[in-house]
């Protein structure tokens, strides 16, 4: 299965007894929804509800953050996936935190996963089917890990980085916040960039609908950011969610994928001692 999955695919391939859906939607601090609640007004048929901030380390206050592969095996298992299953990520919104579930699943050394090019919006703009209320209780499969640590990034590489400037740093967030003149959404929490990091709005790499732009679209726009393949990419943005988008627009486009950021800047701008630029 291709990393990307059209609503046509999708359509045609529910009810495949390999094939789980999940809806990955995860709602910013500021934003009133919740992706659980929205999920059990409306979702594609058969689809469960894949809580970011459930399969993440309960150990640590930032967010979200991945899961030891025991815990991963345990929880991804008790939703029905096994290491033979086919898995799609969709969002609520069209694309905005889908692409974190199938970087997990690649984290953990599951490479048949994708994620639903355009998700519920372009779905539903279709007349494609919908359903309401909870799921069937998933039967539980065992789930082997595979943890592949070089395609995460903790704070000590970036830190390390300011120094080495071995990797690019991408910030996928909206441009007013990476240069620091909007707020962020998690109170308390410092304006800015890190050092030496280029701006890459993920917006950037969308259409309209929330569909992905063309390889050669998106080898443009990573090309103008300094990402043209000759230097290593860490994706990074809010809390790790939405630099997921980055690094598959980077697997879209034929360049190398490259490592996210788990903490991103709610660990950075959290901190007091790391050094920031606006």
């Amino acid at each position: 299965m291709q990393p990307l999955v059209s609503t046509q695919w999708l359509a045609e391939n529910l009810g495949r007894s390999d094939l789980v859906v999940f809806d990955a939607t995860m709602y910013l601090p500021n934003e009133p929804e919740d992706g659980r609640s929205e999920y059990l007004r409306a979702h594609i048929p058969g689809a469960r509800f894949f809580d970011i901030d459930a399969i993440a380390d309960e150990q640590t206050e930032l967010p979200h953050m991945l899961p030891t592969p025991g815990s991963f095996a345990r929880l991804i298992g008790a939703l029905g996936v096994g290491n033979r299953s086919a898995v799609v990520f969709y969002d609520q919104k069209g694309l905005s935190s889908a692409a974190r579930g199938w970087w997990m699943m690649g984290v953990f050394g599951h490479d048949n996963a994708a994620v639903l090019d355009g998700g519920l919006p372009k779905w539903r703009a279709e007349g494609r089917p919908i359903e309401a209320g909870e799921p069937k209780p998933a039967t539980p499969e065992p789930f082997v890990p595979n943890y592949r640590a070089q395609r995460v990034r903790g704070i000590g590489d970036l830190l390390a980085n300011l120094q080495q400037e071995t990797e690019l740093v991408l910030d996928a967030r909206a441009a007013a916040r990476f240069k620091g003149t909007a707020p962020e959404p998690r109170p308390g929490m410092r304006s800015g960039h890190i050092p030496g990091a280029a701006s890459l709005p993920y917006s950037e790499l969308l259409n309209a609908d929330f569909t992905f732009r063309a390889p050669e679209a998106l080898c443009q726009r990573f090309a103008a950011a300094g990402a043209d393949g000759s230097r290593a990419v860490v994706t990074s943005c809010g809390s790790g969610v939405s630099a997921a988008i980055l690094t598959l627009g980077l697997v879209l486009a034929g360049l190398p994928q490259g490592a996210l950021y788990d903490g991103s800047w709610t660990e950075w701008g959290g901190r007091p001692d790391t050094p920031i630029e606006r």
